[in-house]
């Protein structure tokens, strides 16, 4: 049996040293297979490493440490188990209650040498006994339910409501071009930028879909993989394949888009 696996997810360098010398001491057996300060990487290394657990700062550059779980749970291969996730956070109590919720492992900053003992011996015995396809779709529930992911759900736990937006101010040079809410099929973010789609156009606005999210109605928008956001009127069909993933229709467009198996539980047959 080879030795477990870990990678490190935090952009505090002096943090995420000192919580590897910590793992030293309470997991000597352990190897940190990578250590990255961002959730991109995170999402990338982990892929790349299948660990066999990760170690992500909730607050991080770029992709927050929930959304690059996302991404991992997303894209993560079938027959490779899905790596044990504990969360590290500084002290927030929202952010806590809805780990607690769900069961999910965390450490809060700065650690406790005690609770990261308590937290190695519950991985230790997981690893132990743990299914591979049982991990996946353990970890996929949980996230489903910190994620808030569906109608009515967020991006992030904790996160506030705003006012609801009723046009999209889409600049191009001079000109704004001012498009309707109810006009909009689907949002697709594209790096820095969110394409906003409609029957007969597309549109680029400069925000990201996580600051785009809180403003669109969930009950009309249903957020359906990590960069796409559809209107559920805009969708003709759902047809899911063997890996869990779902390939949807359009009303008035001829692209198929892709919901994830974070979000595959919003279309069953009534």
């Amino acid at each position: 049996m080879r030795a477990p696996v870990a990678l490190i997810a935090e952009d505090e360098p002096l943090l995420a040293q000192h919580l590897q010398q910590e793992l030293t001491k309470v997991w000597p057996e352990l190897t940190i297979g990578a250590a990255v300060v961002d959730g991109a990487s995170a999402a990338e290394q982990a892929l790349a490493l299948k660990p066999d657990v990760c170690f992500l700062d909730i607050r991080m550059p770029g992709m927050s440490g929930l959304e690059a779980a996302q991404a991992m749970a997303e894209d993560w291969p079938q027959d490779a188990p899905f790596p044990l996730l504990v969360f590290v956070t500084a002290y927030d109590q929202y952010a806590v209650q809805a780990f607690d919720a769900q069961a999910v492992d965390y450490l809060v900053k700065p650690l406790d040498s005690q609770r990261l003992a308590a937290t190695v011996a519950r991985l230790r015995k997981r690893l132990a006994e743990r299914a591979p396809q049982a991990a996946l779709q353990e970890s996929v529930d949980q996230l489903r339910a910190l994620l808030g992911a569906g109608p009515g759900g967020t991006a992030s736990v904790g996160q506030p409501t705003a006012k609801r937006l009723e046009v999209i101010q889409a600049s191009v040079g001079n000109t704004v071009h001012m498009v309707p809410i109810d006009d909009v099929l689907y949002f697709e973010a594209a790096d820095k930028y969110v394409r906003v789609i409609t029957v007969e156009r597309e549109h680029l606005i400069r925000i990201s879909l996580r600051e785009l999210l809180p403003q669109l109605d969930p009950e009309q928008f249903w957020q359906v993989h990590r960069g796409i956001v559809v209107r559920s009127r805009a969708i003709a069909t759902a047809q899911r394949d063997e890996s869990g993933k779902v390939f949807l229709a359009l009303r008035g467009r001829p692209e198929r888009l892709t919901a994830s198996r974070l979000y595959a539980h919003l279309f069953k047959g009534m």
